[in-house]
């Protein structure tokens, strides 16, 4: 077995294994990567998804992610703010509209929103749909199969909901909710007709077999849209000690990724900016969508920077 062959086996519609995803971590980088980008052109062309998202709810989380500057377990001094008002979330998505982005996401802390804080949330989402040409994405935790209904009439086009790291490692990131958690919310979005956004951060002290085990359950689960975030160890969490990988270690899980997941979008979310190519190589190693924008609680990259540097790869930004 060689890399490029069992490209070619995927690009004629075999899945791999958890034993090929191995081996194929241990292949040489270069390698991989150009049979990833192969792999991603003959699925996906030359199609990028870029999104932005706002942070409509800000700090004072009751969850207690080890990763997470929002985490009331831990001491960051994050901004701490109750949901926007629907002026607010709307006016914003005024501001990326004019810029030309596609896909909007609305992000709230919090283990879940009430059903009061949904209602209002619709009514935002009515409004930027009436008003706006963006595609509609939200991110607030762990609903029910009927809020997810409600939110898809209001005219909500997909849900964002991580599941961070695999079933194994999960404990070490987070006790206060559970796996199985995460995977019930995505499901009951699904259920509710919705399309579910979903990955995790890498660097949280996983190894490489929980990356491939996360990767393996997203493709269980149908996942299309895969985002895959590089840990920013943020002063006063417990992971802030944590030593960031490298950009070679992100190229080599986003092509991994794409040969687990050949037909998905392969997002770089949260970290890109520590990549001092921004992203550059992971675009030219299976990864074909990005957030872009400001994060929840750190500084991003700017749309247009962005468009210039997708457009010199050859890609055409339009959302799935």
């Amino acid at each position: 077995m060689t890399v490029e062959t069992l490209a070619k086996e995927i690009m004629e519609g075999r899945l791999i294994g958890r034993e090929e995803a191995l081996w194929l971590w241990e292949q040489p980088l270069e390698e991989l990567c150009e049979q990833a980008d192969r792999i991603r052109k003959h699925f996906c062309a030359g199609r990028f998804d870029l999104c932005t998202i706002i942070n409509g709810k800000s700090g004072r989380c009751s969850e207690n992610c080890r990763f997470c500057a929002q985490s009331a377990h831990n001491h960051t001094g994050a901004a701490e703010y109750p949901l926007l008002s629907a002026e607010e979330i709307v006016a914003q998505a005024k501001r990326e509209d004019a810029q030309g982005v596609l896909r909007y996401s609305i992000v709230t802390s919090g283990k879940r929103l009430t059903d009061r804080e949904v209602d209002e949330m619709c009514e935002a989402v009515r409004q930027i749909r009436r008003e706006c040409r963006l595609s509609v994405c939200i991110s607030f935790g762990l609903l029910g199969e009927e809020q997810y209904r409600k939110l898809k009439e209001a005219g909500v086009t997909r849900v964002h909901n991580n599941l961070e790291t695999s079933r194994n490692h999960f404990p070490e990131i987070c006790t206060t909710h559970t796996f199985d958690d995460k995977v019930a919310a995505i499901r009951a979005a699904q259920a509710a007709g919705l399309t579910v956004c979903s990955g995790g951060i890498m660097g949280m002290g996983e190894t490489k077999e929980d990356r491939i085990d996360m990767a393996l359950t997203l493709r269980e689960l149908g996942i299309g849209s895969v985002p895959v975030n590089l840990l920013n160890p943020i002063p006063g969490t417990p992971l802030e000690r944590q030593k960031p990988l490298t950009a070679d270690d992100m190229r080599r899980i986003v092509a991994v990724y794409r040969f687990l997941l050949p037909d998905a979008f392969i997002r770089l979310a949260g970290g890109r900016g520590l990549l001092a190519d921004k992203g550059k190589g992971c675009f030219q190693s299976g990864a074909n969508a990005a957030i872009t924008g400001d994060m929840l609680t750190t500084a991003g990259i700017t749309v247009e920077t962005d468009k210039e540097l997708l457009k010199g790869l050859g890609y055409e930004v339009a959302y799935e």
